[in-house]
């Protein structure tokens, strides 16, 4: 009979080094997700705005210039849609959902979950739609008086009548104000300077792996800044299309449909059969089934613009991120980190795909 054999397990004193480092390294990044999440957006953001200033570049312009100059025209694209369209928005918004309740009475029949979800959800719509009443009140307000003091008033009365989920919302979208100036702040630095994200890559990596990492983000940088590039295209022109097709067909909140199409559009696939859930069902209770199916209709054939030409040419081809991973990661990005995770989420996902094909490849380098 043998005798049994003696199992030694050493582990020398730099295993439990390095594990306890990683062990601090994952804490640390738990704590510090929020300013993690800050740095890794901020990263995407100066990304993004590289393609717009090597176009300035090269046409001799300074590379601090050229991206005060892309800042400066972002800002001023955003306080023009703040101060032109979210009023008109919020009007639309305020018209539907006061019409829900209206809605809600003409598909009755439809409605398979009974009389008391129906008479919940208008109670709900008719709620929302008093607060953004109010707002849309309080918005009006200020862009007709100029007076600084007037302005200060109406953001407080305005800010008083705001419901405490708002709060909650805001810091979802931006994790505060401190950390949208942090991302602003911090991804204007990466764009100005020369080769600023690698240089922030160099910082944080392994020096085993540096060369990889680089290699690796100067593959998918260029794809991360023409998909949101890409992705801001196309959701102008199917907003656009949307907005003239329902205008035309005399359908009523027409700029909120086109303004949800175009939100909607990050959703591969499923996102304009979502956006077009709303402008079918206002078309069928205001015009009755026939005007209900000339937006089905209008929303197929944008939908279909959208799959033959413009997605495989702005998107697809550029990314090469398969449609099902982009919801996956979307999902998975919402649920761990909000609004943020959601911007993350594709970059993500095109850092991942490249990571993946240089494992096939080294797997069949060496078959």
């Amino acid at each position: 009979m043998e005798s049994p054999r003696d199992i030694n397990i050493q582990i020398s004193s730099g295993t439990i080094v390095k594990g306890l480092f990683f062990v601090l390294l994952a804490w640390l990044l738990f704590v510090l997700k929020d300013l993690v999440l800050v740095v890794l957006t901020a990263v995407v953001i100066a990304s993004a705005a590289e393609p717009p200033t090597q176009w300035f570049i090269r046409r001799g312009i300074s590379r601090v210039f050229s991206v005060v100059v892309v800042y400066l025209v972002l800002a001023a694209i955003l306080a023009g849609v703040v101060y032109t369209f979210i009023p008109l928005l919020l009007r639309d918004t305020s018209s539907f959902l006061s019409s829900v309740p209206t809605y809600i009475d003409k598909v009755s029949l439809w409605n398979p979950f009974g009389e008391g979800v129906a008479d919940s959800s208008k109670v709900v719509a008719t709620n929302f739609a008093d607060g953004i009443t109010q707002s849309k009140m309080a918005i009006q307000s200020t862009t007709q008086d100029s007076s600084i003091q007037s302005i200060i008033d109406t953001i407080d009365d305005t800010l008083s009548r705001v419901s405490e989920g708002f709060v909650q919302t805001a810091s979802s979208i931006f994790g505060g104000i401190l950390g949208f100036v942090l991302i602003a702040v911090l991804s204007f630095y990466l764009a100005v300077q020369e080769d600023g994200v690698e240089k922030f890559l160099r910082i944080v990596t392994p020096l085993s792996r540096e060369r990889y990492i680089l290699d690796l983000w100067k593959r998918t940088q260029k794809k991360i800044g023409l998909w949101m590039q890409g992705q801001l295209v196309l959701a102008l022109l199917v907003g656009v299309l949307v907005f003239l097709g329902l205008t035309v067909l005399g359908i009523k909140n027409a700029l909120l449909f086109a303004a949800l199409a175009a939100l909607l559009e990050i959703i591969p696939l499923f996102g304009p059969i979502i956006a077009a859930i709303p402008a079918v069902a206002s078309a069928y209770s205001d015009g009755g089934a026939s005007v209900g199916l000339l937006v089905v209709g209008l929303y197929l054939i944008i939908h279909q613009f959208e799959n033959h030409l413009i997605y495989p040419l702005v998107v697809t081809k550029i990314v090469g991120v398969p449609p099902i991973l982009v919801i996956l990661s979307l999902l998975v990005g919402f649920k761990l980190a909000g609004f943020l995770g959601i911007v993350l989420s594709v970059p993500a996902s095109v850092i991942l795909v490249e990571m993946l094909d240089d494992v096939a490849r080294r797997k069949t380098s060496h078959s």
